[in-house]
């Protein structure tokens, strides 16, 4: 259990942007004869599937504003895919308190999700031990402290909200139904939102990821519970800018309401791209086919060079180690023309892995491969 920046309330000061000190890395292996194999950033780099541009363009003539609780048609298919992918039952989502409601990605979310439910100004945050970045970055916009945890805290004294991240950026950890269920019965004993980021919850590879709004994790109701998902990875569609934010009513219409205020609303055309993609499972399907095929040639390349993954059995990253400080894996990766992510992005636990992703062509991953074997 770590506490990270204390005093933060009224500090407002934003850590440096991370990747900006990748750049003697990206330099070096820019100097690799067959160019650079970027793993550091996940960004989609695969054709956005033509049903989702069909969509948008069909929907492209959209003169009037959006609303920020989103089309009936978007709430509906989102209900239906929560229902049919994660077995999850929203409380009547297309009620006049909503439990379902798009987002412009879910990096805004994350980011602004404390000062959306008036949290600001005092308190604690608490994140996984290692953890995406915008995780703290929110709590800092709203003048909050920042406890990393991975197990629920023995005194929830000033503590305002709690991110769950399953599967885990970066570490690919999945949280078992127990560890979830231990969340979910200490948030509702203290009175603490509980919010789950499963952004990559359609990318399990050893195990099946479990929805924190599932009936075996909430039971019949979902109060106190947030789920964050995005269209970003399983639809290949990050440059839309779509995501979904469900659970417990009150929650949700706090939510609503503060974006209707500020403006937070996503284009029609996308919610139309929305509705195309959350009705259709064999985009998914395909998608998740070809990441499954690159990490199993990237993983078997990483072992053979010597270097371990731990966790890595959802999402789109092997959280990789050889042992050392993740600067110096960095340097010998940039040596061989790979640039990856250091673990100490994510927190002080991070400080001796680092992140791959699968996000690259099947060229480049195919390039990493004979890289890491010479």
């Amino acid at each position: 259990m770590t506490a990270v920046r204390p005093g933060t309330a009224g500090d407002r000061r934003l850590p440096d942007f991370p990747w900006d000190s990748l750049a003697p890395a990206r330099a070096r292996a820019a100097e690799h004869p067959g160019g650079v194999v970027d793993l550091s950033i996940g960004t989609p780099v695969d054709d956005t599937p033509p049903l989702l541009a069909a969509a948008l363009a069909a929907a492209g003539n959209a003169p009037g504003y959006p609303t920020a609780l989103g089309t009936a048609d978007l709430r509906r298919a989102a209900a239906g895919w929560l229902s049919r992918r994660l077995g999850v039952s929203l409380a009547d989502p297309l009620g006049a308190d909503p439990s379902v409601i798009p987002t412009v990605g879910s990096k805004e979310l994350v980011a602004l999700l404390p000062t959306l439910l008036g949290l600001s100004g005092g308190g604690t945050v608490v994140v996984p031990e290692v953890a995406y970045p915008t995780y703290e970055v929110g709590a800092i916009l709203a003048g909050l402290d920042v406890l990393r945890t991975d197990v629920p805290p023995g005194d929830a004294t000033g503590i305002a909200l709690v991110w769950l991240n399953s599967p885990g950026n970066p570490n690919g950890r999945v949280l078992t139904d127990a560890e979830l269920a231990g969340w979910v019965a200490w948030g509702r004993a203290h009175g603490v939102p509980i919010v789950s980021d499963e952004c990559y919850i359609e990318l399990g590879w050893d195990v099946a990821p479990r929805s924190v709004l599932h009936p075996a994790v909430a039971g019949a109701e979902h109060t106190g519970l947030l789920a964050v998902h995005s269209l970003s990875k399983q639809s290949t569609a990050a440059g839309y800018r779509a995501g979904l934010l469900s659970g417990d009513p009150a929650l949700v219409r706090r939510i609503w309401q503060a974006r209707r205020h500020l403006g937070l609303l996503v284009p029609t055309p996308v919610q139309a791209a929305m509705v195309a993609a959350l009705s259709d499972d064999g985009h998914v399907a395909a998608q998740r086919e070809r990441y499954r095929r690159r990490r199993e040639r990237l993983a078997a390349a990483v072992r053979a060079a010597g270097a371990r993954i731990d966790h890595s059995e959802a999402g789109l990253y092997l959280w990789v180690t050889r042992d050392e400080g993740c600067w110096t894996t960095i340097d010998w990766l940039a040596g061989r023309g790979i640039v990856a992510a250091p673990g100490s992005f994510y927190g002080p636990a991070g400080a001796r892995h680092v992140r791959m992703a699968l996000t690259a062509t099947d060229e480049r991953i195919d390039a990493a491969v004979q890289r890491l074997a010479g």
